[in-house]
């Protein structure tokens, strides 16, 4: 029986071991680093077929210090702020000028030639650059105002 006990009580100890260890690599700080999430830009453009092309990229940024990471400086000219109510409608049309478009709430979307709408959701950049060519359609969606930054950029 006393034998029987020592056996049992061992197999309880060791069956601690892989969940000590795990914990212990807690600890530590010896775990998986966590991916960092990009810096997304959808940009609107101008094609060779006059037509308004998107694109997705991810905003290079530089090397880590400490906790941050930072892009290279953007010369812009100015900061306006926007508000367009969910009647918001614009039917074709180019951008005024190299801008950025930032949705801080609320939603609309812009669709291009080819039919494809790109959703703009808070959070979301738009970089617009069809200054010229067919444009694009700009629409409110859903039921509430939206508020963005519309930031253009400086000639270069």
């Amino acid at each position: 029986m006393r034998s029987a006990r020592r056996i049992a009580t061992g197999i309880v100890a060791l069956g601690w071991v892989p969940t000590l260890a795990f914990v212990g690599l807690h600890w530590t700080g010896e775990t998986h680093a966590q991916e960092r999430t990009p810096i997304k830009v959808t940009r609107i453009y101008t094609g060779p077929d006059n037509q308004t092309h998107a694109e997705e990229y991810d905003v290079p940024l530089g090397a880590p210090r400490g906790a941050t990471e930072l892009s290279e400086a953007i010369d812009v000219t100015s900061l306006q702020f926007r508000r367009t109510s969910p009647d918001y409608f614009i039917d074709w049309h180019t951008a005024p000028r190299r801008q950025y478009v930032i949705t801080l709430s609320g939603e609309s979307e812009v669709e291009i030639g080819d039919g494809t709408k790109v959703r703009l959701h808070p959070g979301h950049i738009l970089l617009a650059e069809d200054t010229t060519g067919q444009g694009h359609i700009s629409r409110s969606v859903g039921s509430e105002d939206r508020i963005s930054l519309f930031i253009p950029l400086a000639e270069q």
